[in-house]
């Protein structure tokens, strides 16, 4: 199955299409596309996330206290005028890098509590699924996203999740914070990865998608843990 056949399977056949994929794992050429894709989204956004930052930072007296004077004025310094190298930097080496990490550690992750149900399968199959499930999210939910992003001029006031149905929560909201992570595409992305864990692990369906949506459930308190820090720092 050639890489626009597994990219349309996702979308419009999914189960055929992970059965093929997991019978025969394949992901160097779409893990290539979704890192070229995360890059170019992430320099087009970055001037609208720059702008979310210093309409956060500036001016906040409790992360100047904490930073100290000088290293706050660097950091706002810094997001006025970035330089042209650590913007290309951050959208074409560092955040590629940290997806990539991200879905090594998480294929990892989820072989992991899978063997509390079952010896079969093995890491290049769950790797080679999820980067494909990860279509639904970084191709469709990222362009949805990028829609939106141009739209509002902002990345911070833009989601696909539940907050979306409370257009006057503060984005800096504990509240705001929990919400976002309850996002339609990850849902879809899961449900579907559920399908191929029942294929790989050899289980029913109902425990696979208890193993998807169990490692969406940790990632996403992962994630809501590090926003409720990082609202308590900036006070």
């Amino acid at each position: 199955m050639n890489f626009f056949s597994r990219l349309q399977g996702i979308f419009f056949n999914p189960q055929p299409t992970l059965k093929t994929i997991s019978e025969k794992p394949v992901w160097i050429d779409a893990l290539i596309i979704l890192l070229i894709l995360s890059a170019v989204f992430a320099y087009i956004v970055s001037p609208y996330a720059r702008n979310d930052s210093l309409e956060f930072y500036r001016d906040n007296i409790k992360v100047k206290e904490r930073m100290g004077e000088e290293r706050y004025n660097q950091m706002i310094e810094r997001l006025e005028n970035p330089s042209q190298i650590s913007v290309l930097l951050q959208s074409f080496l560092l955040n590629p890098a940290f997806f990539l990490v991200g879905l090594l550690f998480s294929s990892l992750i989820i072989l992991g509590i899978g063997r509390f149900t079952s010896p079969e399968g093995h890491y290049k199959q769950i790797l080679s699924t999820y980067v494909h499930a990860n279509f639904i999210d970084k191709i469709l939910g990222n362009a949805v996203r990028l829609v939106l992003i141009l739209t509002r001029k902002s990345v911070a006031q833009t989601t696909t999740s539940l907050a979306l149905f409370f257009p006057n929560l503060e984005v800096n909201s504990s509240t705001y914070v929990v919400l976002s992570q309850v996002d339609f595409f990850q849902l879809w992305l899961f449900g579907i990865f559920g399908y191929a864990l029942s294929l790989i692990f050899k289980i029913d369906l109902k425990k696979a998608l208890f193993i998807s949506f169990g490692f969406w459930l940790i990632k996403s308190i992962f994630y809501i843990v590090l926003g409720l820090l990082t609202l308590r720092f900036m006070g």
